[in-house]
């Protein structure tokens, strides 16, 4: 086996016992040809109801459609479970000997219980409205998915949601937008996402691929 996995694994265990059951550590191995059950090792997957041999999150095709050299880790950032919990999570990129991305080790640590406790003591001891219309969207945590259907639709919300109009009010300007999002989110690295988005904007493959190169 990979001794880069097995330390990997080794360290996994480690930080799960460290920071106990609110910590979940995940491997995503890139080197596997079936990146539908891209993650190989898991500790503490009740955080986020993911198992071992379930399928890569978003961050895994932003990886996979990014130049190596420019890719950086990801550190302390906010995603969110199905259930509504947020965690603050960092993303390692491991690379190997050709400097190409082998795995992504990810820590997820579960602050919602934490976040509950901030939001009782600030209305403690808060002596005016707090007032921040200019709150940075990037903060909004990003939801964790299990598959790839899901992570296809999640990118597709996403795009619809950055045009900021229904698909049936969308011009062809806004159809490019959403294809050159999901294009630059790596949507269409996952199998049949073309038909997908093809029949969902109404238009022909040929005329999503003409879409795809105009970024």
């Amino acid at each position: 086996m990979d001794q880069k996995l097995d330390f990997l694994k080794q360290l996994a265990h480690g930080l799960a016992v460290q920071f106990g059951s609110s910590c979940e550590v995940v491997i995503h191995d890139l080197t596997k040809k079936d990146l539908d059950k891209s993650i190989v090792y898991i500790e503490n997957g009740q955080v986020s109801n993911r198992h071992t041999g379930d399928g890569p999150s978003g961050i895994v095709f932003e990886t996979l459609r990014s130049d190596p050299g420019k890719i950086n880790d990801k550190l302390a950032y906010l995603t969110r479970t199905d259930d509504g919990r947020i965690l603050k999570s960092s993303t390692l990129y491991i690379r190997n000997e050709k400097g190409r991305i082998a795995y992504i080790f990810s820590v997820n640590y579960d602050i919602t219980a934490l976040l509950a406790a901030e939001n009782s003591i600030r209305s403690l001891i808060q002596t005016t409205p707090e007032e921040n219309p200019e709150a940075d969207s990037s903060d909004t945590p990003q939801k964790i998915t299990h598959n790839v259907t899901e992570l296809l639709d999640l990118l597709i919300e996403q795009a619809i949601a950055k045009v900021g109009k229904p698909v049936a009010l969308m011009n062809k300007d806004d159809k490019v937008a959403v294809v050159q999002y999901l294009n630059n989110a790596g949507a269409f690295l996952i199998t049949k996402s073309g038909d997908k988005v093809s029949s969902l904007l109404g238009i022909s493959k040929f005329t999503l691929y003409s879409y795809m190169d105009k970024g």
